[in-house]
């Protein structure tokens, strides 16, 4: 990645110029981080390489700047310039009105440079409207929400969730060193941003089909409050939905058992819909057996939300006395 104070130019005169991404310079957030590692996808995407001299050179350049001239002459403007114009590639929210906003129930959440951008992008990066809203979800809004000062998290307590804005955070020089690489370290957070959301993306196309899946199931099950699953589907939010299921049984991937797994009551907490019996709470094997009655019962979590046996038998029927209990 080349970070520059200005454009870049190429002595041949048969290349085409490199894309240049405008940014302010100084201090960077994962809100311009995130938005820089998505311009790039975009461009890697399209297949903007080109080759100089039999090499292949990169077909961007990221310029941090707060000049004015040069933000002019930007390919791309982001988080910098005052302007929100998707149709010219200007993408900042701090113009007085900002940058509008997308609502998700009672929350209206403000756009800041990495949601315009991912806004235009998206789709075309995930494939799916589906998979960009579920990004912008899960990743995108909550940097925006932090990035405009709006707090989707009550701090109740002294410690405080580890947010992934506290690491490009400290991916920041601090008071007591210097700023000279500070563009270096914007670089690297970028190329971090990059690998974060092309995991995403894989995540949320899965996601999308294990979704598909599980309702699937649920669908053809007579008994809802038990769904038994062929595969280790994530299901957190999906079994949300599903008001009927208390419980689920899938293969883990350890030892080749089955586990059990409580439905929480949301998603975002650790309350379940029913707890297994207070009594298996902790128990493993022989105990676990001898108070179920179920021969190859292995282990009941002490925090009463995860059970396993060794057979697909044993976990049902583990599974069926927790709802009878």
């Amino acid at each position: 990645m080349e970070i520059t104070n200005k454009r870049s130019t190429h002595s041949a005169s048969s290349v085409p110029a490199a894309k240049t991404l405008v940014t302010h310079n100084g201090s960077f957030h994962a809100d311009d981080v995130f938005a820089a590692a998505t311009l790039i996808l975009y461009l890697e995407k399209t297949n903007n390489d080109f080759s100089i001299q039999g090499g292949l050179a990169s077909s961007w350049e990221i310029i941090r700047t707060r000049d004015f001239e040069i933000i002019e002459t930007g390919d791309y403007v982001f988080d910098v310039g005052g302007v929100h114009d998707e149709k010219t590639n200007r993408f900042d929210h701090h113009q007085k009105g900002g940058a509008g906003n997308r609502a998700f129930g009672e929350v209206s959440i403000e756009y800041a440079a990495f949601g315009l951008v991912w806004r235009k992008f998206g789709i075309e990066l995930t494939g799916s409207n589906e998979a960009a809203e579920f990004i912008d979800k899960h990743l995108v809004s909550p940097i925006d929400a932090h990035d405009n000062g709006f707090d989707l998290v009550e701090k109740k307590y002294e410690v405080f969730p580890y947010l992934i804005q506290d690491f490009f955070r400290v991916m920041r020089p601090t008071w007591r060193e210097t700023d000279s690489q500070i563009d270096q370290m914007f670089s690297k957070s970028v190329l971090i941003a990059k690998e974060i959301l092309l995991r995403e993306i894989i995540h949320a196309k899965d996601t999308i089909l294990s979704n598909q899946s599980i309702v699937l199931i649920y669908d053809n099950t007579k008994n809802k409050e038990i769904l038994v699953f062929d595969k280790n589907y994530p299901s957190s939010d999906i079994l949300n939905t599903l008001s009927e299921t208390l419980f689920v049984v899938y293969p883990r991937d350890i030892n080749d058992d089955w586990g059990v797994k409580a439905v929480r009551k949301n998603s975002k907490s650790f309350d379940n819909r029913k707890d297994f019996p207070s009594s298996w709470a902790g128990l493993r094997d022989e105990e676990l057996q001898e108070i179920t009655g179920v021969e190859d019962a292995v282990f009941c979590h002490r925090g009463l939300f995860l059970a396993v046996a060794r057979t697909k038998e044993g976990a049902i029927k583990l599974a069926q006395i927790a709802v009878e209990s």
